[in-house]
């Protein structure tokens, strides 16, 4: 058994709580944004051509110790470490000894896209041997599927991939998105990410489902335009991101953006007004799929 504790505290104080913490016996900590899912949640990373943000206004401090643990003193001696006139307010929640592996691939069960697609663990067998059946495990990068957005991802490449297709996905974690691309049939696909523990897991995933897929940092002058665009994001790095990607929509291509709230859509859509017309493409579970479609090239007079 193991005691999980959830502390308050303002941005800069959140890292050194964290490792005042592990000085007084914590097992593990992690950092979260205590604003997450609501329109104040912040992307903790930067763009290309922008500096890193720092940690967020409101983090979350959770902190993982052994059951016997002398809590009261361990808080007490770690806050005033931190430079704390107190200890934070806190949550307590008791941890039971079990098998993580076993309990994590119990809550990853193949999840269903649509008729075509399904996303299948590498532990479980195809529910439908004669769909796609992208093979995902968890792991460090976002994206299994399970996910709102990502959801909205998947239906709109099922509709909208053609033979030979060239697609771009920014922002693409795991890869699930370009792996999906190329499984419906694209050609050239390029992932893109700020992460290399994300493009190191996208690489991984794409040879396992037995694809070809490209993969490169943001930080890479990114050329060329692509018939599908697909960025699945956060609302503040999609708009600063506007001019860069709907520069990489080719003539008569189309491009969707999530992660996206519902209640962001139009802060999203004006940011985009002066490049490509976005609408609302798809709602689920409060998150929104924008899309919209780049005009032809007008016929020489």
């Amino acid at each position: 058994m193991w005691i999980s504790v959830t502390l308050q505290a303002e941005a800069h104080k959140a890292e050194a709580l964290s490792e005042a913490l592990m000085d007084h016996g914590a097992l593990s900590i992690s950092i979260e944004d205590a604003d997450a899912g609501t329109a104040l949640e912040r992307p903790q990373f930067g763009e290309p051509g922008h500096h890193p943000v720092g940690l967020w206004d409101h983090s979350r401090v959770i902190a993982l110790f052994e059951a016997d643990t002398d809590l009261a003193s361990a808080l007490a001696r770690a806050a005033a470490d931190a430079g704390f006139d107190a200890v934070p307010s806190f949550t307590l929640e008791e941890v039971a000894e079990q098998n993580w592996v076993q309990l994590t691939q119990s809550q990853f069960e193949p999840i269903h896209i649509t008729d075509r697609m399904w996303i299948v663990p590498s532990w479980h067998v195809a529910p439908d041997p004669d769909a796609i059946n992208i093979e995902l495990d968890p792991g460090m990068a976002f994206g299994t599927g399970s996910h709102p957005t990502t959801r909205l991802c998947l239906k709109w490449l099922c509709e909208v991939v053609s033979p030979e297709a060239t697609v771009l996905d920014y922002g693409c974690g795991s890869g699930i998105l370009a792996i999906a691309a190329a499984r419906l049939g694209a050609g050239a696909v390029l992932g893109i990410d700020i992460d290399e523990k994300a493009l190191e897991s996208a690489r991984f995933n794409a040879e396992r489902n037995r694809v070809v897929l490209a993969v490169q940092h943001s930080a890479t002058p990114l050329e060329g335009t692509f018939d599908i665009v697909v960025a699945n994001i956060l609302t503040n790095p999609l708009c600063v991101l506007a001019p860069l990607l709907a520069a990489r929509v080719a003539p008569g291509g189309r491009l969707a953006l999530s992660g996206v709230l519902e209640t962001q859509t139009d802060q999203v859509i004006k940011a985009y007004a002066p490049f490509i017309a976005l609408r609302v493409g798809g709602l689920h579970e409060g998150w929104a799929r924008l899309e919209g479609e780049r005009p032809d090239m007008p016929s020489p007079a």
